[in-house]
Order: structure tokens, then C-alpha cells, then sequence
């Protein structure tokens, strides 16, 4: 396995790892909700949570995936219109749950989103922890 392959199966252990702990935060908090407040607050933090997690998925693909073109030309375009995307579905998805969910909490909607954007900030870390363990393996520490 080259250099190249390692890198990207590394980004996209972390990248899963991230994605799915929002998923999983978001279902936490759904069910957080649905014990305090009931159904439409449990499934408005879901939404919430999913209106970040959908548009994540997709500028992780757009940056994981294999493209012709490997350079680092290739991989800045792929983030760009990653994150065009990753804008346009979140307010895409804002968009469509306001006008077609009813009745909804707003308060647990956004605070589903929130959470789920948070969990971005525990993969950086997460990524960081590798480094560092890479880095203590390389020197031999």
C-alpha cells in the first residue's frame, strides 16, 4: 500500500468515525427529547441532527474519494465544491423541514444540529491523537 492509500484510508477512518458519532449523538438526543418533551421534540432533534449529518456525508465523499486526478489541484477543487454542497443541502434540508414538517420544535432542531456540529470538533481531536501516536511510533518513544 502506497503513501498515498495509507493517507486516504487514515482520512476516511476518522471521516466514518465522525460521521457516524453524529449520527449517534443525534439518536441520543432524539431520545433525550422523546423522555422530556415527547415525540415532535424528540423527532425535531433528529431532524436537526440530520440536516448536519446528510450535508457532511457528502463533502467527506467528495474529499474520499478516488478521482483521476490526485494532485493537490484536484483535492482543493473537490473542497470547494464540497463545501458549495455541503452549504446548499444544509439549507436545502433546513428549507424542506420547515416547510413540510409540522408540528415542530425549533429549539430541539437546531439544538440536534449544534450538537451533531460539534461532534466535528471531537474528530479533529481525534485526528490530532493520531498524529501524535504516529509520530511517538515513528521516533521510537
Amino acid at each position: 500500500m502506497d503513501a498515498r492509500a495509507e493517507e486516504r484510508a487514515s482520512r476516511f477512518s476518522v471521516i466514518s468515525k465522525v460521521l457516524l458519532a453524529q449520527l449517534g449523538l443525534s439518536v441520543v438526543l432524539a431520545m433525550l427529547f422523546w423522555g422530556v418533551g415527547g415525540l415532535v421534540p424528540a423527532y425535531s432533534a433528529l431532524l436537526g441532527g440530520l440536516t448536519c449529518v446528510v450535508p457532511n456525508a457528502f463533502l467527506a465523499l467528495r474529499l474520499v474519494v478516488s478521482r483521476r486526478d490526485s494532485g493537490p489541484g484536484a483535492l482543493l477543487r473537490a473542497a470547494y465544491i464540497g463545501e458549495l454542497g455541503k452549504l446548499a443541502l444544509t439549507v436545502l434540508m433546513f428549507g424542506i423541514v420547515f416547510t413540510l414538517v409540522r408540528p415542530l420544535a425549533a429549539w430541539p432542531l437546531f439544538a440536534g444540529f449544534i450538537g451533531a456540529q460539534l461532534v466535528i470538533l471531537a474528530g479533529f481531536l481525534m485526528r490530532d491523537e493520531e498524529v501524535q501516536v504516529e509520530k511517538r511510533i515513528k521516533n521510537g518513544d
